[in-house]
This record gives C-alpha cells, structure tokens and sequence, in this order.
C-alpha cells in the first residue's frame, strides 16, 4: 500500500498491516520505532507476536535525558512490549564527528541513501538492526520492521537484518506500505 502524504495520519492502518501480514506469513516478530510511546501502544493487542519498541538514545535531544517518559516505558513493558533505548546504528558517534569535524561517513551516506526511499525505510533499517543486535530479535529470521517519517509510523517492511558489523547483508524482503515519494 502506498500513502498518499506521509506522517502519523497513516499509524494505525500501517500498525494494522503490520499485524496482519505478520500473523499472515507467521512472522513471530516486529521492531517499531517510537519515542513518545504512542505507536508502541497501538500493538498492545497483538499478545502473541515479540513486540520491540526503539526509541531515541539518551541524549538525542537534550543530554542524560530520554525522549520517552519513563512512565510510558513502563506501561509499554507492563503490555508485555519490550522497549530499546540504545545508540542510532545508522548516526551514532559518526555523527557527533561529522558535527564537530565536517565530512561525511560511510554510515551517513547509507543512511542518506536508504531515505531515497523514505525515512520510514532508513528507521526500519536501522531500529530492525538495534533490536538484532541486543538480541531481542533472532538471527536469521524475517521479521516485521515499523517506522516513520516523522510522528507516528507510515512505513512498514519484511526485513531480514544483520547484525551492524553485517549490516550490508540486511534484506529489506518486501514493502508492506509506505508513503509515496514526492
């Protein structure tokens, strides 16, 4: 399914396709991105999928702190729904020199080339890969990544990552919705 604008209009019919083609392929997993907790507690019914939230790391918008309330990773581990607070695989500390120093990395550019097909697919990369390797996720398995373009999610893929040392081996396997590039 393709959006027709992109954003947080589209959560809940991209939340609802998520579930659906996850229970339809038997795919056991899905990694969405969120960091006010909202998308995260839209998959509090589907108790019989792994449900792993990825937030932004501590200090992504002002330092020691977390975006996410800690009430709100609370409640979403009080769903059965794990919650990941860990650095962007995708940013990370190439960012933080890129800042000081200028330049671009090669992490930057994967990233920047990933989001030609939107942000939401650049976050699904990235958020499928955090998961992997804190081992929430297994080895080796499809599984269902969620993201967004900004609040809320509006894309949602088939992804069979690897771990970030690998991270050239993810297989982004299909595209169950996103919104169209203008």
């Amino acid at each position: 399914m393709y959006f027709k604008e992109k954003g947080k209009a589209n959560t809940e019919k991209c939340v609802e396709l998520a579930i659906k083609e996850a229970r339809n392929r038997h795919i056991k997993h899905i990694v969405v991105a969120t960091n006010s907790g909202y998308t995260g507690k839209l998959f509090q019914e589907a108790t019989d999928l792994n449900i792993v939230c990825v937030t932004h790391a501590y200090g992504s918008k002002k330092p020691g702190e977390n975006v996410m309330l800690q009430e709100t990773v609370e409640e979403l581990k009080s769903l059965g729904i794990k919650v990941l607070t860990t650095t962007h695989v995708l940013s990370g500390a190439e960012r933080g020199i890129s800042k000081k120093f200028g330049g671009v990395s090669p992490v930057e550019i994967m990233a920047h080339t990933l989001r030609m097909f939107g942000q939401g697919t650049k976050v699904c990369v990235e958020v499928s890969v955090m998961a992997l390797d804190t081992g929430l996720i297994p080895y080796g398995e499809e599984i269902i990544a969620v993201g967004g373009s900004a609040e809320g999610a509006d894309t949602a893929v088939v992804i069979s990552p690897a771990h970030a040392n690998n991270i050239l081996d993810t297989k982004i396997n299909e595209i169950i919705c996103k919104p169209k590039n203008f």
